[in-house]
């Protein structure tokens, strides 16, 4: 039994930032993502009656399960006939730099599992289950703009599709820095939680900010969108540095880029700002104005360091050949 399922990042731009339940992974507030096709990953699982544990390999190397079989476990419970599996990902995402590699990770996992087990959860379901390996997840099952409903329990908190998006719509993403956090999305979430007096506000704000950009998707308002966007991840990031102890992920480069995109508002070219959790600014910009903005970031980062992205299509599932090119793909990069 064999699934082979491609996923792409997202980028919220409503954000979530705190959970109410840690174990059932449910959001304190609902958020919004744009899905990415510059990120990806694709995940091959084979469940096979004479394996004896699960395994894992990412980027052909092996690592432990303790993610994955508590994850493999929630698809097991439904199977007649479950057994171990061995689980193959190629991450074509920076891992653990704010730029959600989990989110297309468990997407695509979620989706190779559903293939692999024979269940054909539906995906709206199937994000239900996404949702316990990673939030964020939850949303790279569909393509465009999706909705994170934050629902009432863990069966109706999940993913809804919104827009495809396809109204020149693009991101680009600088890269600041791809080394791995010295503070987890997990660890940085619970502590301003905790500790920070700022965040009950966000999370009432951050409710008002997904009302009023679902109208302004609905309108194709793109100031609109780009304001919202800005507005709540400088938000979120606010939120941090009220903690105790306060922390930011921000670096020298990271201000420099935010005051680049303020420059270029200035000049009249419409581009907006958002961060996750990491030091990367990306971008939220229409299509036709990227050799414009890029002949400005140029003069600031490397090219390396521009990563020009269109909207991400929904996951979907590989065939062998497909996978035998991913992974190809994947040693030509080393």
């Amino acid at each position: 039994m064999i699934g082979i399922a491609r996923a792409h990042t997202n980028i919220a731009l409503i954000k979530y930032w705190g959970k109410r339940d840690k174990k059932l992974f449910l959001p304190m507030n609902s958020s919004l993502s744009l899905t990415l096709d510059a990120f990806y990953t694709d995940t091959k699982v084979t469940f096979d009656q004479t394996l004896t544990k699960d395994t894992f390999f990412l980027n052909n190397k092996e690592e432990t399960t303790e993610k994955i079989t508590p994850f493999l476990d929630l698809f097991r419970e439904k199977m007649s006939s479950p057994c171990f599996a061995k689980v193959e990902s190629l991450n074509f995402v920076p891992t653990a730099a704010g730029l959600a590699s989990s989110a297309s990770a468990f997407a695509a996992l979620a989706g190779a599992i559903n293939q692999a087990s024979s269940l054909h959860l539906d995906t709206q379901t199937l994000s239900t289950f996404a949702r316990r390996g990673s939030g964020s997840a939850t949303r790279s099952l569909y393509g465009g703009f999706v909705e994170w409903n934050k629902g009432t329990d863990s069966h109706n908190s999940m993913a809804i599709p919104i827009d495809d998006a396809s109204w020149d719509i693009a991101m680009i993403i600088i890269v600041v820095n791809q080394a791995k956090k010295t503070i987890s999305s997990r660890d940085g979430m619970a502590l301003t939680v905790q500790t920070s007096p700022f965040y009950q506000a966000w999370v009432e704000s951050a409710e008002k900010d997904l009302q009023n950009i679902k109208q302004a998707i609905a309108n194709k308002d793109f100031i609109t969108l780009g304001e919202i966007t800005e507005f709540n991840g400088m938000k979120m990031h606010g939120t941090m540095l009220g903690s105790n102890p306060p922390f930011c992920y921000f670096e020298p480069e990271t201000i420099i880029a935010q005051q680049a995109i303020r420059q270029l508002r200035a000049e009249g070219i419409p581009a907006y700002m958002t961060m996750d959790a990491g030091p990367n600014v990306k971008v939220l910009c229409q299509t036709s104005t990227i050799p414009t903005i890029l002949s400005h970031l140029e003069t600031l980062f490397s090219k390396d360091k521009l990563i020009i992205s269109k909207v991400g299509k929904a996951m979907h599932y590989l065939t062998q050949d497909d996978w035998e090119q991913s992974l190809q793909s994947f040693e030509d990069t080393l």
